[in-house]
């Protein structure tokens, strides 16, 4: 069916949706179509502000918690019955797109304004969330808000430190967060009765197969690894190649190692990133002493994935010890894979037939706060098509059809969750 005849049996407003898209990328923007909206900011603060009116005039109560994560709330029948979350997040890259998680919130909030004006009151309430700091990039480790809310939060994570040495606890204080009292803010298991998010695919299967919305079946679990090599520095004029003890030499072929590693099984899930490099007083005319940089390494199979990371200690060990080097990996981020629930696959596929749809099922390489949270309750995930699959780019870019038709199925599916009657 053509999207436009598909469009026509929209329940949600496609209008109103667009409008807010347009109206959110103008915090934090960056030239003409990026955005820089960095967690716990005041850029992102006055994005709350606006995210949370809009959830007000959905007909939600709204509020911050300790965590940072701004929560809409709409009653059900029974407002002491376990709730169905949705959302996703609005914080961005350092040079991002004004689609990536924005559009699971505001697709959100559209499908609760939707029932509010049709007089719908679901069985179940139903939350929607901006989840704090998804991104991770300011303070090196990403998915706060959702391992705060299930519980999954590791030692020490308070007190580290973005690039201007500001903590994330005094960040949080001054966003409007008590850092004490994060445990008030955590959620019980049997709290929670479904989570659902929305996210442009960031991959090009969907634009490939020319359907506008595609249904996940898992998340990448993605491991974080920061590797540190230390040399000894010397002048690059007087010391013999034979003599020195290049850490940036030595790291050079550590990556080139990782890429060929990740690589070995083409028919495989798994990809592989170094994404910073750091050469520590960097000089032209020294050698340099130390050098560190980060891995990315995720794949749907744990398997393959702990494999993977297995072969790269055993080689980087091997090639600092040809250059007399000493290596230390450290890691920041550990998350396992997860397959979303099947009987909420069913659930979108059936609504999404009943849309017209042929909605292909795929894997997500990306990590979102879904992954996080299916340790806490069954999940699901929609995808909507993003031209040429770029994303964490300013050229990210998805239409108002796709995320209208997006939206609805987003929309019909709550429904079925929150057991409309």
């Amino acid at each position: 069916m053509p999207d436009s005849v598909i469009t026509e049996q929209l329940a949600i407003n496609k209008d109103r949706l667009s409008r807010h898209m347009k109206q959110l990328s103008e915090y934090g923007r960056l030239g003409e179509t990026g955005v820089c909206r960095p967690t716990l900011s005041p850029v992102e603060k006055e994005a709350f502000g606006k995210v949370a009116e809009w959830m007000e005039e959905a007909g939600m109560t709204v509020r911050l918690d300790n965590f940072g994560n701004l929560i809409g709330r709409k009653d059900g029948k029974d407002p002491d019955a376990p709730v169905v979350m949705t959302g996703s997040h609005i914080d961005s890259q350092p040079a991002g797109g004004r689609f990536d998680g924005t559009v699971g919130v505001l697709s959100s909030i559209e499908a609760v304004h939707t029932m509010s004006e049709k007089g719908i009151i679901p069985d179940r309430p139903i939350e929607v969330v901006s989840f704090c700091d998804e991104e991770g990039w300011r303070f090196g480790k990403g998915l706060f808000g959702s391992r705060g809310i299930t519980g999954n939060l590791e030692a020490g994570e308070l007190d580290r430190k973005d690039a201007d040495g500001i903590t994330r606890r005094q960040a949080l204080r001054e966003f409007g967060c008590d850092p004490d009292k994060i445990p008030e803010s955590r959620f019980s298991p049997e709290s929670i009765h479904s989570f659902l998010e929305l996210h442009i695919e960031q991959g090009p299967l969907l634009e490939k197969a020319d359907q506008p919305a595609g249904i996940v079946t898992g998340i990448a679990g993605p491991i974080w690894l920061t590797v540190k090599v230390k040399g000894f520095a010397g002048h690059a004029g007087t010391v013999p190649m034979a003599m020195r003890q290049d850490a940036l030499v030595g790291a050079s072929e550590m990556i080139v190692a990782f890429h060929e590693i990740v690589k070995e099984d083409p028919e495989g899930t798994t990809v592989g990133t170094v994404g910073e490099l750091n050469v520590s007083g960097a000089s032209r005319n020294v050698i340099p002493e130390e050098v560190a940089f980060t891995i990315d390494l995720r794949d749907i199979d744990l398997d393959r994935r702990n494999r993977c990371e297995e072969l790269l200690r055993e080689s980087f060990q091997r090639i600092a010890e040809k250059y007399h080097l000493k290596v230390d990996i450290t890691e920041d981020q550990n998350t396992k894979p997860s397959y979303c629930s099947p009987w909420i696959q069913d659930i979108i596929d059936s609504e999404s037939q009943a849309l017209g749809l042929n909605a292909p099922t795929m894997m997500s390489g990306a990590f979102h706060d879904a992954l996080v949270m299916s340790s806490l309750c069954d999940y699901g995930m929609i995808f909507v098509r993003c031209r040429e699959g770029i994303s964490h780019n300013p050229k990210e870019y998805a239409s108002d059809d796709d995320l209208a038709v997006g939206a609805e199925l987003l929309y019909r599916t709550l429904l079925r969750l929150a057991g409309d009657s």
